[in-house]
């Protein structure tokens, strides 16, 4: 609890920041019959329209697109970024049709929504720090390009976004439109994983990454967040209880196939990196990576604690199921011996230059995780 203020006062300080427009204040209007506890001032949302209570809704603080988007983003190359991007900080990695694209979580941190396009697809590169969730998804929907920004409202504690078309309001943790025209509707989930930078560029020497050059003056390389992620510190503007099986601010290892989602702690993952599993009947593994900056922890993330990282993985290949098992800094199949990095690549041995195919998988704090998804399956041992 003695962190909670500095919370508070970095989202004072994001309000102060906005582009125009006072900090949207707890105003309550009546739609309908539900209390909207936010205000409405400028909407042309259709409220009538939702799929959840309207008193779920939060103001953060910020008003809208009080965190700004950045809707022209522009890329440098690795050599360039190298010059303000410690090796042990945190990118969101993206790739598609084989092109590779590093977002920074340094400027994610500030600006939560990226409008961007990848091999010439529209995407949306998300981060809710609150929750710690990353997500990427794509802009395509019903045969139009959907462009997004922030409310300045959270619903359980998660960023709620906004597309500029119907003026709908998503839940950015599962990418669902909750209210207005394209209530029940959802986005495309882009597999993506968090690496340090560091494993970036040796991963993908030909990736690129987002550049600080984004229209607006923001302190990069600093958290507005700092001490969020302590373990004694509580979620922000978060409603109801939080799920005691787990701390509430325990990082989580989310695996999602089909209906079915499981998590393995990091408190887990520290101790024996690698965990076999199976998720809606999918074989799954988890791998873990320690070297991997906090960007909630000190104010100079490249200073901050080692949170570490995780990625999932369909164990099978060639129809054989693979049982893994840490190895120093990377992971052995102990069926062939291959040697494997924490992006599925296989480094060495019988198998070297496949892949392993990616599972959808986030890796957030377990308040938040819970919230949505109150029936998660803790895996708390693993085995092949």
């Amino acid at each position: 609890m003695a962190r909670l203020p500095l919370v508070a006062a970095a989202f004072l300080a994001l309000a102060v920041a906005g582009c125009g427009g006072d900090a949207v204040g707890e105003r309550a209007a009546l739609v309908g019959s539900e209390r909207l506890r936010v205000s409405t001032d400028g909407w042309k949302t259709d409220f009538s329209r939702n799929s959840v209570s309207l008193s779920e809704f939060r103001s953060g603080g910020p008003p809208r697109d009080g965190i700004p988007p950045i809707d022209e983003p522009k890329v440098i190359g690795q050599t360039e970024a190298a010059a303000w991007l410690a090796d042990r900080e945190p990118v969101l990695v993206a790739e598609l049709g084989g092109r590779a694209r590093a977002y920074p979580v340094q400027i994610l941190v500030w600006h939560e929504i990226v409008n961007d396009e990848l091999d010439g697809r529209p995407i949306a590169v998300t981060f809710c720090p609150l929750c710690n969730s990353s997500v990427v998804f794509d802009r395509r929907l019903d045969g139009r390009v959907l462009t997004f920004g922030t409310t300045g409202n959270l619903r359980k504690s998660d960023l709620v976004m906004w597309d500029r078309q119907t003026e709908s309001w998503w839940q950015q943790f599962s990418g669902e439109a909750l209210v207005g025209e394209l209530t029940g509707k959802r986005l495309g989930i882009l597999r993506s994983q968090t690496l340090s930078f560091g494993d970036f560029r040796e991963r993908y020497a030909d990736g690129d990454v987002l550049s600080r050059e984004t229209g607006v003056d923001r302190d990069y390389g600093r958290t507005p967040y700092e001490g969020y992620d302590r373990p004694r510190s509580e979620p922000f503007l978060f409603d109801g209880e939080t799920d005691a099986r787990l701390p509430a601010k325990e990082r989580v290892a989310a695996v999602f196939v089909g209906h079915d989602a499981a998590v393995v702690p990091f408190s887990r993952l520290r101790k024996l990196p690698v965990a076999n599993l199976r998720v809606g009947g999918t074989p799954a593994v988890v791998f873990f990576k320690a070297g991997v900056a906090s960007p909630l922890d000190d104010a100079p993330i490249a200073d901050s604690a080692d949170a570490g990282t995780s990625a999932a993985f369909d164990r099978r290949v060639d129809g054989r199921t693979l049982a893994f098992e840490p190895r120093g800094e990377r992971f052995v199949d102990r069926q062939t011996g291959t040697t494997w990095d924490i992006t599925g690549r296989a480094t060495n041995g019988p198998l070297a230059g496949r892949r392993l195919t990616p599972l959808r998988h986030d890796q957030q704090f377990w308040f938040a995780l819970a919230a949505f998804l109150p029936d998660a399956r803790i895996v708390a041992r693993a085995g092949g």
